[in-house]
């Protein structure tokens, strides 16, 4: 008669677990108004297109000290973003879009990077404060002279000065 009882409350248990453990959906007001115009880009870019309703992935936006400020910088990466109707709104034979947003002294934020990557790799800190955090980034193969494949790995200290890869 009592697992009449405690089956019921087990399987109820099971369940707030599962829900407890769902992925927290992406909430761009989350983030700091530059954060926000960055993505608003996927609105501009996917309405261009034709195309409808934005979805962004969790995982869309990334924080983490670049610069070894201490303070939070912010890699905004479209790799899995979705505009319905245009699939293929932030990627293309570059790679996919990607903006680098670092916090500077005073409070503001710049863009220190917008551009199409392949994919990027952030390697690993030194051990000593102060230091910046370089990031391997794999480009279209132009970027080396080449031509779309093979790819092209170019590798960037971040600080607050802006940067771009240019083909030769």
């Amino acid at each position: 008669m009592r697992l009449r009882y405690v089956i019921p409350v087990l399987v109820a248990l099971a369940a707030c677990r599962v829900s407890a453990d769902e992925p927290k959906g992406f909430n761009p007001a989350d983030y700091p108004s530059e954060v926000q115009k960055a993505l608003h880009y996927a609105n501009e870019e996917c309405e261009s297109q034709g195309g409808g309703a934005v979805s962004f992935a969790p995982d869309t936006v990334r924080k983490i000290d670049l610069t070894g400020d201490g303070r939070d910088d912010y890699i905004v990466d479209f790799r899995d973003t979705r505009c319905e109707g245009h699939e293929v709104a932030y990627c293309g034979t570059g790679g996919c879009f990607i903006d680098i947003l670092v916090r500077l002294p005073d409070g503001g934020m710049r863009r220190v990077f917008d551009g199409y990557v392949r994919n990027y790799e952030i390697k690993a800190m030194p051990m000593k404060r102060g230091a910046i955090r370089t990031i391997r980034f794999e480009l279209h193969g132009g970027y080396c002279g080449g031509h779309g494949s093979p790819s092209c790995f170019k590798e960037k200290g971040i600080t607050a000065t802006p940067f771009a890869f240019k083909m030769p």
